[in-house]
C-alpha cells in the first residue's frame, strides 16, 4: 500500500500520561510521606499500535469504556503527543470528539464557534460566514449561543460541537460517540450530513461501542482492547469479534 493512498498512518505508537498516584490526596501528604510516595504515576494507554487509513475511507473503531479509543483519536487530533513510534496525518482534522471536549465552558456559544473553527485553522472571514450555517443546523437560538455553553444541556453541547465540526468540509472528520446524544431527528440530520462529508471525499474515523452505529456508514474497522488492536478487518468481522 502506498503512502499517497494512506491519509492516516501509526507504526509502532505508544501513548502514555500522568495519573494520580494512590494514598497522595495533597501537597501535605506527599510530604510527611518524606517522598517515598508518588503524587504522579505513569500509565501506558496505547501499545505498539500499527494502523493505515485510507484517503476517502471511512473508518470504524470499536472498543468498550477504558480501551484507549478516546486517547487514540485526541493523538490523531494532535492534542496528545505519542511517546515513541511514526505517526503521519496528511490533512486538516476536524474532531467532534466526546461530549464537550475541545468547548471551553466559560465561553458562549458563539465565542466556542470562533475558538473550535480557529483551531481547525479555518480563516476568520470564512468563519464569520458560515455563523448563520452553524446556528442553523445546530437548532439553537440567537439567545442560547449568546450564552456561556456551561449552562447548556448534553443535547445543546452535542449540537453545538456536531454543527462546528461538520461546517467546513474536513479532509478526516472524528466522531467520538458524539451521536449517542440528541433526539432522533438531529441524529438523523447528522447522519445524513456525515453521508454527504463522504460522498465529498473526506476520510470519517467514526468511534462507538455499538457495531450497528458502525454498519450505518463504515466498511472497515478495527477493535481496540486495553490499548492495543486485537482485530482489523471489515465492519461485519470486527463486529464478530467484538461480539
Amino acid at each position: 500500500m502506498s503512502h499517497i493512498e494512506n491519509i492516516i498512518e501509526c507504526k509502532d505508537l505508544n501513548v502514555s500520561f500522568y495519573i494520580q498516584g494512590h494514598g497522595i490526596g495533597s501537597f501535605k501528604e506527599f510530604l510527611m510521606s518524606l517522598g517515598t510516595k508518588k503524587p504522579f504515576v505513569r500509565k501506558q494507554v496505547l501499545f505498539d499500535l500499527n494502523l493505515e487509513i485510507k484517503r476517502g475511507e471511512c473508518f470504524g473503531i470499536l472498543g468498550r469504556n477504558g480501551s484507549g479509543k478516546s486517547t487514540l483519536l485526541r493523538v490523531l487530533s494532535g492534542i496528545i503527543k505519542p511517546d515513541s513510534g511514526q505517526l503521519s496525518v496528511n490533512g486538516v482534522v476536524a474532531p467532534l470528539l466526546a461530549l464537550g471536549v475541545g468547548l471551553e465552558l466559560e465561553l458562549t456559544g458563539y465565542e466556542n464557534i470562533e475558538l473550535c473553527s480557529s483551531l481547525m485553522r479555518i480563516h476568520p472571514e470564512t468563519v464569520k460566514q458560515s455563523i448563520d450555517k452553524i446556528r442553523d443546523f445546530s437548532e439553537l437560538t440567537h439567545e442560547q449561543l449568546s450564552m456561556q455553553v456551561k449552562r447548556y444541556s448534553s443535547g445543546m453541547l452535542s449540537r453545538l460541537g456536531f454543527a462546528v465540526a461538520v461546517s467546513y468540509d474536513p479532509e478526516i472528520f472524528i466522531i467520538d460517540e458524539a451521536l449517542a446524544v440528541g433526539d432522533l431527528f438531529f441524529r438523523e440530520k447528522c447522519y445524513k450530513r456525515i453521508n454527504e462529508i463522504i460522498a465529498s471525499g473526506a476520510t470519517i474515523l467514526f468511534v462507538s461501542q455499538d457495531p450497528n452505529e458502525l454498519k450505518r456508514i463504515c466498511k472497515r474497522g478495527m477493535v481496540l482492547e486495553k490499548g492495543r488492536i486485537i482485530y482489523t478487518g471489515t465492519i461485519d468481522e470486527i463486529a464478530a469479534a467484538y461480539n
